[in-house]
């Protein structure tokens, strides 16, 4: 049983604080908000993020970073991918060094570029080794709701990466390990860009060819990014790529098709993102993801017209699959 902290009490980080409670290790959850902390202490619920959903009784909860993370064996963080900067140089110095830091977020930093895992190496210093990101098909009601799904936990240290899995594994839910961190991760950013403009053919009432068309030459895309900055291919077409992107690309479940979704209805992007509850990340990564690839030289046509249509210069209407002549398979190992 390892001694554990999430940081993040909406619906994933809470989902995940669960799956780990139900594993038999000790968690305890940060939330900012007290109302939220009384109702996971004292109810077993976190009713604005997982309504409906019962938490182990063993889940606690505090307002207090210190106290959450205090003598803590594993941290697992998800807290919106923008905002994990400042919060680490809040409290990153009150970690314990002996902890694993887990990456439960999908983002890519505006400014810089970075993938959270790297944003954690920057503020924090410590060792890739002891960084581990956790990504997958992984809607977080339906595993609230213990249906049966899967994840992966990479890092450059196996040891790190099986520990996460170890104590990520429970009746309903499995962790597999992997070594490519840059695939894994991007894997998960990369997808919610691809869910987005699912959702914005949606919106719009095009049917299934249009969806399946983007989704396959999206995935097609989204490969030749990662591959470029040194992902494998073969992670790519598994949990951490393709199980992902279908599993988000048409749920409803998912914030970032919900966003695309809106745009197709003819939202703005400030009035999408006054109606959204929680962060759909694919909003705020396609800038960045786009000024990336231009460094690498990685055409990325479906992302460019999601990021028109985010900008409001294009008609959501307009939108396509742009079957270009580009080889649909992921460029070597």
């Amino acid at each position: 049983m390892a001694k554990i902290a999430v940081i993040g009490a909406g619906s994933w980080g809470t989902t995940f604080a669960k799956i780990l409670a139900d594993a038999g290790n000790d968690v305890t959850i940060w939330a900012r908000r007290a109302d939220i902390v009384e109702e996971i202490n004292d109810e077993h619920r976190n009713g604005d993020y997982l309504p409906g959903i019962q938490l182990p009784e063993s889940l606690k909860a505090s307002t207090s970073v210190a106290e959450v993370i205090d003598t803590a064996d594993q941290v697992y963080l998800a807290v919106p991918s923008q905002t994990l900067r400042a919060n680490l140089q809040e409290w990153g110095s009150l970690l314990p060094k002996h902890a694993i830091l887990v990456s439960l977020m999908k983002g890519v930093e505006k400014d810089t570029g970075l993938r959270m895992s790297e944003v954690i190496a920057d503020v924090i210093g410590w060792p890739t080794a002891q960084i581990v990101v956790v990504s997958g098909p992984n809607l977080a009601l339906e595993i609230a709701n213990e249906e049966p799904a899967a994840s992966v936990a990479a890092s450059s240290s196996k040891a790190s990466a099986l520990a996460v899995a170890k104590a990520a594994s429970n009746s309903y839910f499995t962790s597999f390990t992997n070594g490519d961190v840059i695939g894994t991760e991007f894997g998960g950013i990369l997808k919610n860009l691809i869910a987005v403009a699912i959702g914005i053919v949606n919106g719009v009432g095009y049917g299934q060819n249009t969806k399946a068309s983007i989704m396959t030459r999206g995935l097609a895309e989204i490969s030749r990014f990662a591959v470029a900055y040194g992902a494998k291919p073969s992670t790519m077409v598994g949990l951490a790529g393709l199980g992902d992107l279908i599993a988000t690309a048409e749920s409803p479940l998912s914030r970032n098709h919900r966003a695309g979704e809106m745009l197709g209805k003819g939202y703005t992007k400030k009035e999408v993102l006054k109606r959204m509850s929680q962060t759909a990340e694919g909003l705020a990564s396609v800038a960045p993801v786009l000024q990336l690839a231009a460094e690498k030289g990685v055409s990325m046509p479906i992302v460019e017209q999601v990021n028109l249509v985010i900008e409001g210069k294009m008609n959501p209407r307009d939108i396509a699959p742009h079957l270009t002549h580009e080889s649909d398979q992921p460029q070597g190992e």
